[in-house]
């Protein structure tokens, strides 16, 4: 097929290699500008135009992609078929009508359920225990179109949303090389989604990675793992900023919520249920340590607490 293909993450970067392995004419690469990254706020390209030059595929940069003259742009490449994998763009009606068979969508969960910028995050820390992915054909809503495959798959104890996500990405890849196929072939079904079991896995906020206490251990654990790298999880100790950054839920239930335990290798705090062991951290303006490295250089104290709110 000939094919235009919308994305910016390293989640989309398998998406378009398969396309083209599969023998698909990608006739155009479609990512998000360079952007200031790091320190030095230098210009850094996304993952996906890093893979279209590596593939010698023509790449657009539009700042707005509704606007005309991408628009333009678009139809004049004839496209049979688009494909979108976080591109980080709502794309229009009269984009959506201008391929023969329409825009798919590799999206990183079992829709309904997560619809939204942060499926992968959001099915972490809402400690789900499987998710997947799916293809579905955009329409003019927030991941509301009729999805035509999915594959699933167990989330593990101790995954992070990257780990995750480097997982489902190829995943999705394959399934979207398989409903190509189907397309095709003239086999592909479509299955509306039932509006009543949606979920929103909204843009993440800052504040989301701040530790509240007094919930479960298992849930800030949960938090932390979906979270990482950004927000995070963050706390403050002696009114100074502290991210967690390896976690474990223990069923302990000895301490009050934001209450320490230390000794020399394991530092314990108390929340609504159970305690939270801390492996790693790293405090504000310090690189990451251990937490033996932070004990024997912070000092924390039996009783002592974690959180501004104490």
């Amino acid at each position: 097929m000939r094919v235009v293909f919308l994305g910016t993450p390293e989640f989309a970067v398998p998406s378009l290699d398969a396309l083209v392995a599969a023998g698909h004419s990608v006739v155009a690469v479609f990512t998000q500008p360079d952007r200031p990254k790091g320190r030095g706020q230098q210009l850094a390209e996304s993952p996906v135009k890093q893979s279209a030059l590596r593939l010698g595929l023509p790449v657009f940069q539009p700042e707005r992609i509704r606007r005309p003259d991408s628009f333009e742009q678009l139809r004049a490449f004839g496209a049979d078929l688009m494909v979108v994998v976080g591109y980080g763009q709502i794309i229009p009606q009269s984009i959506i009508d201008l391929p023969r068979h329409g825009i798919l969508n590799v999206h990183a969960s079992l829709l309904p359920k997560y619809r939204g910028a942060a499926p992968i995050q959001w099915a972490i820390a809402n400690g789900e225990t499987s998710t997947g992915v799916t293809i579905m054909q955009i329409d003019a809503g927030l991941d509301t179109g009729d999805m035509l495959a999915k594959a699933r798959t167990d989330i593990r104890s101790d995954e992070t949303a990257p780990e995750l996500s480097a997982r489902l990405a190829p995943m999705g890849a394959q399934l979207l090389i398989d409903t190509i196929g189907g397309i095709e072939r003239g086999t592909a079904t479509r299955e509306k989604q039932n509006d009543s079991e949606a979920t929103l896995a909204r843009i993440l906020k800052k504040e989301d990675g701040r530790v509240d206490w007094t919930t479960p251990a298992r849930q800030i654990n949960d938090r932390r793992r979906g979270f990482t790298p950004w927000p995070g999880a963050y706390t403050t100790f002696r009114g100074q900023p502290l991210s967690l950054l390896r976690t474990e839920a223990l069923e302990d239930k000895s301490l009050l919520p934001s209450v320490i335990r230390v000794d020399e290798k394991s530092l314990l705090v108390g929340t609504g249920d159970g305690a939270l062991a801390i492996s790693e951290v790293q405090p504000g303006g310090k690189k990451r340590m251990s937490v033996e490295a932070y004990i024997n250089g912070y000092q924390p104290r039996n009783g002592e607490r974690m959180g501004d709110e104490q």
